[in-house]
């Protein structure tokens, strides 16, 4: 089927779409990317040369005034003066003016300078230009470029605040250089001299560096700290561990591609500078390098969709007739595997001609979903139907059987004229007829449930007399609670029943409690027990075979096997049973320990019934 509407498709859109653009597109990626790529590198490598030279510049001319001030006479004469404690204040406050206005002078010299302030430890300083000659006070201990200079011996102190340019109301952040004034030791100094630059001079020219949208260039100490802007200065351990083998390396300048954890890759440049063990070192993602490359890329993706969407538009005109009763057949497929069959139906288009393929499929498709639906539907009613007639079954089973039992014991009781216990029984029957008149309600409170059983228990002690201990237990607060009829007077019928032939007194005892969204109703009795086969018979569901084998059972198992089935058909997965015994051992009678019936039926609390539905309710909302 080469010639088929659907391969010709394919093959347009490889040819035309696939191969073409995708070459277009890689080929010429891959070519701007190199240019760009070379571009960057050799532009970056030249500004950073001029910049590099400026910085030389600059710091000529801030160590030359430096070499001034240490070399002058004037600057030793005022150092003398200072030291001397014999010299009245009146002298020195002399010398302060004449050094004050030797460094003004001296500032005002070089034109990348800002101040010169010169700081004794004693808690003095003079500075170029202040309003005042000679400041007191030892703020200045606490900088961080004064106790860095003493403790690390750093001569240059980062972008900072400096209290000799705020007074001349420049709040411009500088760049210091710090040198010992009398000894060239920091140790061996009481003075120290601090020449500060604007961080304008260094940020202005370097801000036309640029490497794509948002790389950045720093300027780097000869300890790898920025000496522009430091709270900008954020990059990665990896970062700072790449600088440190950059630093230490022999190359003076270079270009470094790396890859980050991501696997994003990114180029970093770096110089190291002549004059001093600074370094620039800048870092750019690829993806802003490359910012105007994919701006390209996109354009030529959307002029390829709009051809896309062209070719699309031409096949989709083509194929209109084939793809659009394919989809609402699909659409139907998934409305049938969720089980909405009304819904699919209403999603089948009209039946095309028969001769054509499309509407032989939706012909056929529509009468499978229309036969399938009536087949589940015919099903499901007649499942409902076999299980409300099995659990009425099991229902009705109950009731003659306890009565056929207490109308015997009422014939022995008028045979012996027991006149008082016949009313007492004649009455607790009555009571136990009234409720179970009531077939068609299967959830009854557990209280009205509970009074049944007490009836029941009342029946069986003028029957038995001494010879039966029965004791029920209930756990209060439990009569908002409700259960199925008829779930513990069969227990608690075989109890007795099966204890009393073998023991001098039966003891039969009944508890019920909540405990983890169940109710848990216990009979425990002290009779022969149960064989280990039989309780792997009781704890597994009756298959419907089994059904039928209950329904027809006259053995004594008929009590304990009627309340399974019925709470399996009622409550399903959430019934749960445990069934303990120990049989009677022959040799050693005191060994069995009779049996222990445990019943979990999961907590109803005044709800209407749902697990049985009733099937002509069914047909009516159908």
């Amino acid at each position: 089927m080469f010639y088929s509407l659907r391969n010709r498709l394919i093959l347009f859109f490889v040819t035309l779409l696939v191969l073409s653009f995708s070459t277009l597109a890689i080929l010429l990626f891959n070519e701007a990317r190199s240019v760009i790529r070379s571009y960057i590198e050799s532009s970056a490598l030249e500004k950073m040369d001029e910049y590099g030279s400026y910085v030389d510049m600059v710091q000529t001319q801030i160590y030359d005034l430096a070499s001034l001030v240490f070399n002058s006479s004037t600057t030793e004469e005022w150092d003398s003066i200072v030291s001397n404690p014999d010299l009245g204040s009146g002298e020195k406050m002399l010398a302060h003016l004449q050094m004050s206005q030797f460094l003004t002078r001296a500032a005002n010299s070089y034109s990348s300078v800002s101040s010169v302030s010169i700081y004794r430890q004693e808690g003095l300083w003079i500075g170029s230009g202040s309003a005042s000659p000679m400041e007191s006070g030892d703020f200045f201990k606490q900088e961080d470029w004064y106790t860095r200079f003493f403790a690390e011996g750093k001569h240059w102190a980062a972008a900072h605040q400096d209290q000799a340019e705020l007074e001349q109301n420049n709040r411009h952040p500088v760049v210091s250089m710090l040198m010992p004034i009398g000894s060239f030791e920091p140790s061996r100094t009481r003075s120290v001299m601090k020449i500060n630059i604007g961080a304008d001079y260094f940020t202005r020219p370097l801000d036309r560096i640029h490497l794509g949208e948002k790389g950045n260039i720093y300027l780097l100490d000869e300890n790898g700290q920025p000496l522009l802007e430091p709270s900008s200065f954020q990059i990665s351990a990896s970062d700072r561990e790449r600088v440190r083998q950059i630093r230490s390396g022999p190359a003076k300048q270079g270009v470094l591609y790396v890859s980050d954890e991501q696997g994003q890759t990114s180029i970093i440049v770096y110089k190291k500078l002549a004059m001093t063990d600074w370094m620039l070192i800048g870092k750019v993602s690829e993806a802003d390098l490359y910012a105007n490359l994919f701006k390209l890329r996109i354009s030529i993706i959307i002029a390829a969709s709009v051809l896309l969407v062209t070719s699309i538009i031409v096949a989709s005109l083509l194929s209109y007739s084939i793809t659009k009763p394919l989809s609402r057949l699909v659409s139907a497929m998934n409305d049938i595997k969720r089980g909405d069959f009304a819904k699919a139906q209403r999603k089948i288009p009209p039946a095309l001609p028969v001769h054509s393929e499309i509407g032989y499929v939706t012909f056929t498709f529509g009468e499978m979903t229309r036969q399938l639906n009536e087949h589940i539907k015919t099903e499901f009613e007649l499942k409902l139907l076999r299980q409300q007639a099995e659990y009425k079954a099991l229902l009705l089973q109950i009731n003659p059987h306890f009565l056929f039992n207490t109308l015997e014991l009422l014939s022995s009781l008028a045979m012996q004229k027991r006149t008082d216990d016949t009313v007492s029984v004649i009455e607790s029957l009555g009571k136990m007829l009234r409720f179970s008149l009531h077939i068609n309600d299967d959830l009854t409170p557990l209280k009205e449930e509970l009074k049944y059983v007490r009836d029941y228990i009342a029946i069986l002690r003028i029957r038995f007399g001494e010879r039966l201990q029965i004791n029920l237990q209930q756990q209060p607060g439990l009569d908002s609670l409700k259960t199925i009829k008829f779930i513990l007077q069969p227990l608690i019928e075989n109890a007795v029943k099966y204890s009393l032939p073998e023991r001098q007194e039966a003891i039969v005892s009944i508890e019920v409690y909540r405990a983890h969204r169940h109710i848990h109703l216990v009979v425990q009795d002290n009779g022969p027990g149960m064989s280990d086969e039989s309780i792997a018979k009781f704890l597994h569901a009756p298959s419907p075979a089994r059904l039928e084998q209950i329904l027809s059972s006259s053995s004594w198992h008929i009590g304990l096997g009627n309340v399974l089935a019925r709470c399996r058909l009622y409550y399903g997965d959430s019934f749960n049973v445990h069934i303990r015994s120990r049989p009677l051992d022959e040799d050693n009678e005191q060994a069995a320990s009779g049996t222990r019936i445990e019943l979990m039926i999961p907590i109803t609390e005044n709800v209407q019934k749902p697990e049985i539905p009733d099937i002509e309710t069914m047909k009516k909302e159908r």
